[in-house]
């Protein structure tokens, strides 16, 4: 009689061997060195100069020597300095306001689609911003001119006496005016692009429960657009408080009203090429651009939280 035999069991195959995870792989850094480079080369190495030169002085006998923090505690003293603080953010809150509010009425508009000549206009309220800061504030310079310019053509034609434009009263109002003419086009775009991308599911509810176009604006598309208003918010928190060449511009052709501390930037940028007082100047850039950030940064916390 035959007796089944069990099969026989498959042997085991072997394991595989262990992966080494000692090795790391280079690949993601072979793709992310380039840019590291290029930003530690271009924006981190400033900064760090910035710092180091901001901790030395040029001393008439001993000549560059150490100080610490000595710079800092000079600039927080610095009416100069408060004085065109204060004037940019004063600045800041008239012009950016009134420019965003411009530039989101403008987007409102192009978005409801009763626009004639949509894309015409669009175009149109963007170019200001393809022309070139420089450009456009010696242009809107000599528009301003009492003696050789818009103005003063206008007060000579009709015999009439328009205030000065760039007189020490008007000056700050006439260059935010030119900010706001190069800035809304921009702004513009950013709300519009955001407002194009709001799901029309949202519009056609509105539609049925009766809503009316302000009630769509308030409840759908603001809320919706919230983040580009933020961002937008930022940028232009940014431009001012960095305001240069408006000033800087404007300066020869008004004089008796610009002067070379008008606004941080400029300071800073008289005292290193005018003053030679390049050390001094480091510091007040560091000090501005940490005023710069805890403004943004707290604007971004506001703008971003839930329920506001």
């Amino acid at each position: 009689m035959t007796t089944l035999q069990p099969p026989a069991a498959a042997e085991p195959r072997p394991a595989p061997p262990p992966v080494r995870r000692d090795r790391r792989s280079w690949t993601g850094w072979g793709f992310l060195g380039p840019f590291v480079a290029v930003f530690a080369l271009v924006f981190l190495a400033p900064i760090a100069y910035s710092v180091y030169l901001s901790l030395f002085r040029d001393q008439l006998i001993g000549g560059t020597t150490f100080v610490g923090l000595d710079n800092y505690a000079e600039a927080l003293k610095d009416d100069r300095f408060w004085a065109s603080l204060g004037r940019v953010s004063l600045f800041l809150a008239v012009q950016v306001p009134i420019m965003l509010g411009i530039a989101l009425l403008v987007a409102l508009a192009l978005d409801s689609g009763r626009l004639y000549g949509r894309d015409f206009f669009r175009i149109s309220i963007f170019l200001p911003y393809a022309v070139p800061a420089v450009v456009a504030t010696l242009m809107w310079g000599f528009m301003y001119g009492t003696r050789f310019g818009l103005v003063g053509d206008i007060n000579g034609a009709l015999g009439v006496s328009l205030p000065d434009p760039l007189s020490p009263d008007l000056v700050l109002a006439s260059i935010g005016n030119i900010v706001t003419w190069e800035f809304v086009g921009y702004n513009m775009l950013i709300f519009y692009s955001a407002l194009r991308v709001v799901p029309h599911s949202l519009y056609e509810a509105a539609q049925i429960d009766g809503a009316g176009q302000i009630r769509v604006i308030t409840a759908i598309k603001l809320p919706a657009i919230r983040g580009a208003l933020v961002i937008a918010t930022i940028f232009s928190i940014i431009g001012s408080f960095q305001l240069f060449n408006e000033p800087s511009i404007l300066q020869p052709l008004a004089r008796n009203a610009i002067t070379t501390d008008y606004t941080p930037n400029y300071y800073t940028y008289a005292l290193s090429f005018n003053g030679q007082q390049h050390n001094y100047s480091a510091t007040v850039a560091i000090v501005m651009g940490l005023i710069t950030m805890v403004v943004a940064y707290a604007v971004q916390l506001r703008g971003m939280r839930k329920g506001v």
